[in-house]
């Protein structure tokens, strides 16, 4: 069962797990830039158990993300590009289990077999910013609301 959600406080992929972690009521937390910077600004209070690293580069708290988290779901409509292929790397080079759920081939079924068979307490979840992919906090969110759902909260028959 996944015990806490993982994310780098961006916009768009980041707060959709962050929203829906706590639609859920699972722990959230993550690494975030220093000064919790994201790009409207600040990351909003409401998000709790953030914790800065000490640069504004945000792979810094990508690899911090996937270093602290058992396994990471890559959510995005297309390829992997920029920092979701960077985050890609970082799994790669720390031998962590990643799934891309390639939107909308990919949907809470697929995520659901992977996240059974991975079994991760701490799931990070990342994926495009807002600017990159105006649809992508909707679509992220009610995938993750769907795969996080329920008594069981994750269910290879969904």
């Amino acid at each position: 069962m996944i015990e806490r959600i993982v994310s780098g406080g961006q916009t768009g992929c980041d707060r959709a797990a962050f929203d829906a972690a706590l639609a859920r009521s699972i722990p959230m937390s993550g690494w975030v830039p220093l000064g919790r910077i994201a790009e409207e600004g600040v990351i909003p209070a409401r998000y709790p158990n953030l914790s800065e690293v000490g640069s504004a580069d945000p792979a810094v708290r990508t690899e911090a993300n996937v270093r602290d988290s058992d396994a990471t779901l890559l959510i995005s409509h297309g390829p992997l590009e920029g920092g979701s292929a960077l985050t890609r790397v970082f799994c790669e080079r720390q031998g962590r289990p990643w799934f891309h759920a390639a939107l909308p081939a990919v949907g809470a079924r697929e995520v659901c077999r992977w996240v059974e068979r991975v079994r991760p307490a701490v799931l990070n979840v990342a994926g495009p910013r807002a600017s990159e992919d105006p649809r992508v906090y909707e679509a992220a969110r009610a995938l993750l609301l769907e795969v996080l759902g329920g008594d069981a909260r994750v269910s290879a028959k969904r």
